[in-house]
């Protein structure tokens, strides 16, 4: 985006004075931009009392000049634990503390940007609309920082701050008292707008005695001159771009929301139950694995695993039990020792009636060629029958290895192989980063898939304990858990 000049849109054929004004009005909830546009066009063409959720625009006529005036939705804050206050999000007049809070963004609404098209070829000036009765912190910050990017380069030429709600200042304090006074975020606020700031009051009415919104188009002439009569042109497609980025983003946090929810609802009641085996090589993090799931060090990591061990706990409103097992041979099914083998199927057997999902576990670090592929399905294959593919998923450990790399991105990196890997599970897969138990956030997003697969299965749900798994299971499995108290009463069967 570009600013051009004016000239093209006047009729002085000097281009020094157009005869028309266009102001963006932008803000965060509950900041009275509504109400500030009504106040500029000195008349209730907008409503004030309901949640902005497209833009409009509105024209009147001041000094002689055209006057175009767009209201957009309010910009989107992130949650800020220390700011409590910014709880209700709402719109209205005067951004009083009473009115009823804002509804989350939907896919109804439209973002902010999009009202820059609709005062065409681009405002003169962008008004940022903050309250006084809100405190301004570091969070809303960075909210207009982020806004006025989305705009693109070159936007805070233009751009100056309007405060609402001036008349609920304490007697005698001046705007100028409270920006110093509020903090640096505020401060950094006005000197990126080149110190371009008004006041307003929008329960004052129309009165001759009323010089706001005179003033304030004072104000808006010298920075039209200051900038040589330019203003800022909007580039409609970059806009349409980053409009529907946000729609992806919001479709994301509406789906992650629907899932919370669901959970939410399960917790007051009996947990759900998860069993889940951990199968893999030698060395490659089943232990840290577990550890991350259930979020405590339940399991010695750092050193081989010899006898199956099961361990329980409750993690996102689900009773989890997970069973680790000793690992297999990276290159043959014969070099894995019998009583391996055998200590991985009686795993399966501690997890009664049968586990739901066996976690192959797999490094990222790790190259896979054709060899180890086929022994790692030869492995599961022949401990655990040919449907076990329909319980199987990749989960793969030392997620941190990847740094900003997205995994879908490390998968095709990872050759034919990898990818042929994936398609005998159906493509489950998940990353994890096992180094802080308790600390992945992603261990709930796995639940869901483990409970996605779970219903693809349909009334195959887990993998049935084999009579042969069953034999000799005390001599080799350590578990402190008594018989009575093996896995029963799953919801998920």
């Amino acid at each position: 985006m570009a600013a051009v000049s004016s000239a093209s849109d006047t009729g002085d054929p000097r281009g020094r004075h157009p005869p028309e004004r266009r102001l963006l009005i932008l803000g965060g909830p509950q900041s009275g931009k509504t109400s500030t546009a009504n106040t500029i066009l000195g008349d209730e063409v907008f409503d004030a009392g309901t949640e902005t959720t497209h833009s409009n625009v509105g024209h009147t006529e001041i000094y002689g000049r055209r006057v175009t005036v767009v209201d957009t939705p309010p910009w989107a804050i992130p949650a800020d634990p220390e700011d409590d206050t910014e709880a209700d999000n709402d719109d209205s007049a005067g951004a009083e503390s009473d009115s009823p809070p804002q509804a989350p963004p939907s896919l109804d609404s439209e973002g902010p940007c999009m009202g820059a098209i609709l005062c065409p070829p681009g405002p003169h000036v962008i008004l940022l609309v903050v309250s006084v009765t809100q405190p301004f912190t570091d969070t809303q910050r960075r909210a207009a920082d982020e806004q006025l990017g989305a705009l693109g380069g070159g936007t805070w030429r233009y751009s100056m701050v309007l405060f609402t709600g001036v008349e609920k200042l304490p007697k005698g304090v001046f705007i100028e008292e409270h920006i110093s006074n509020t903090g640096e975020a505020l401060q950094w606020l006005v000197e990126r707008c080149g110190s371009r700031y008004h006041a307003f009051d929008n329960t004052q009415k129309e009165t001759e005695d009323n010089t706001q919104v005179p003033e304030l188009m004072e104000k808006v002439e010298e920075m039209i001159t200051d900038n040589q009569g330019w203003y800022f042109e909007v580039n409609e497609l970059i806009l349409l771009e980053e409009e529907q980025a946000r729609r992806a983003l919001e479709e994301e946090r509406m789906r992650m929301e629907e899932h919370a929810r669901q959970r939410d609802q399960m917790i007051g009641g009996p947990p759900r139950e998860l069993r889940l085996l951990l199968l893999g090589w030698k060395g490659v993090g089943k232990s840290s694995v577990g550890n991350a799931i259930l979020g405590r060090r339940f399991f010695e990591s750092g050193q081989e695993t010899e006898l199956c061990l099961r361990r329980q706990a409750l993690v996102s409103g689900r009773r989890i039990t997970i069973v680790d097992t000793p690992g297999w041979d990276w290159f043959s099914v014969r070099r894995t020792p019998k009583r391996i083998r055998q200590e991985s199927q009686r795993g399966a057997a501690l997890l009664r009636p049968g586990p739901h999902t066996l976690l192959l576990v797999l490094p990222v670090i790790s190259s896979l060629t054709a060899r180890k592929r086929r022994t790692l399905l030869s492995h599961i294959e022949t401990l655990f029958g040919d449907s076990a593919c329909l319980h199987t998923m990749v989960l793969f450990s030392c997620g941190d290895w990847l740094g900003r790399t997205p995994i879908e991105e490390h998968i095709l990196r990872g050759g034919r192989e990898l990818q042929r890997l994936l398609e005998y599970c159906g493509n489950y897969y998940h990353v994890l980063d096992s180094k802080i138990p308790g600390k992945d956030r992603s261990v709930s997003v796995l639940l869901d898939k483990i409970e996605e697969m779970i219903r693809e299965n349909g009334d195959k749900a887990f993998l049935p304990i084999q009579t042969e798994w069953l034999s000799e299971e005390s001599s080799y499995s350590s578990d402190n858990t008594e018989p009575e108290d093996d896995c029963r009463g799953c919801q998920l069967q």
